[in-house]
């Protein structure tokens, strides 16, 4: 059982199907199931049941899925970190991002990665979670920087941080006009409130009020935090946001007031996310590699990446 078998094994269990492992593998179909059945008879398990139109990985073809994932991530990382020590590392890395935090987080990484690795160029690409999730299933991004919730089940992730959710609001709003720049939750009972758009955050803002035993009056989304903007400019409604979203440069100044929302305060989760079936490689998986190492650097600063304590979005979904 060597790499370029448990490569071969890794594509049909991926596809469930030798034609399209093969077309994807650039070879013919014959040499692809032989190198199957051989690798069957070396390990003395069965790895797929062989039906007419596709094939069925067995309990022990799951299982050496998840080992063989594992180990030719390593032997990539292995390969990447020996070429490194004489070579310069080179390539191309899409990344992409939702709003909010997220481009602070990834153009720091970028700084810091670019000192060392002056070779590696990047693409980089915006949207929302979904539209990110979408081209990272396109193959069009090697990385997306989302905010939680994501599937577990298809992403691996890695928690970079988190920011407090805010109300935005018009300036001559009579919530804006409380003193102090935090409000809490049932204040909102009753106003009506814009919410972003991706169904599962709408689920977790409507726990979050049930659990403050009251209700919002959601009479629209948005997916933009510009449109959050306007719509205060404009003293239409409230707008509930993460509080980096309206904490740039970009943000008109004078015209709207955003408050940290509290009892119970509520955190927008951000995490690095990568596909479980094709993870990063080469230039990717090195700058990957560089930000698991960051994080867990800073790990237990100030930042409080992993306080239980404070409840966030994954906690409440």
């Amino acid at each position: 059982m060597d790499f370029r078998t448990l490569q071969y094994f890794v594509t049909v269990a991926e596809e469930l199907n030798f034609t399209r492992a093969a077309e994807k593998l650039q070879m013919s179909q014959p040499p692809l199931s032989n190198s199957i059945r051989q690798l069957e008879e070396d390990l003395g398990t069965q790895l797929f049941i062989r039906g007419k139109r596709r094939l069925t990985l067995t309990e022990a073809g799951e299982l050496l899925l998840r080992r063989s994932r594992q180990i030719l991530r390593l032997s990539d990382k292995t390969r990447l970190d020996l070429q490194s020590l004489g070579s310069t590392l080179t390539g191309q890395i899409g990344i992409g991002m939702v709003e909010g935090h997220a481009p602070y987080y990834t153009g720091q990484w970028i700084t810091d990665f670019s000192r060392e690795h002056t070779q590696v160029h990047y693409e980089l690409r915006n949207g929302s979670g979904d539209e990110i999730l979408s081209q990272l299933e396109r193959g069009l991004i090697d990385i997306a920087v989302i905010a939680r919730p994501y599937d577990h089940e298809r992403y691996e992730g890695i928690t970079i941080g988190r920011e407090p959710w805010t109300a935005i609001m018009p300036k001559d709003h009579r919530l804006a006009k409380m003193p102090g720049d935090t409000i809490p939750l049932r204040e909102l009972a009753g106003v009506p409130l814009f919410v972003p758009s991706r169904a599962s955050r709408q689920q977790s803002i409507l726990r979050w009020f049930a659990d403050a035993d009251t209700e919002p009056t959601i009479i629209g989304s948005l997916s933009n935090y510009l449109d959050a903007v306007a719509l205060a400019e404009a003293g239409g409604a409230v707008t509930i946001f993460p509080a980096t979203s309206v904490g740039n440069s970009t943000m008109p100044n004078g015209h709207i007031v955003s408050k940290v929302i509290t009892d119970p305060p509520k955190y927008a989760e951000y995490v690095l996310v990568w596909k479980k079936d094709e993870p990063p490689r080469g230039a990717a998986l090195a700058f990957t590699n560089y930000v698991e190492a960051e994080i867990a650097r800073q790990d237990g600063s100030a930042t409080g990446l992993r306080d239980s304590r404070i409840e966030t979005d994954a906690g409440m979904l």
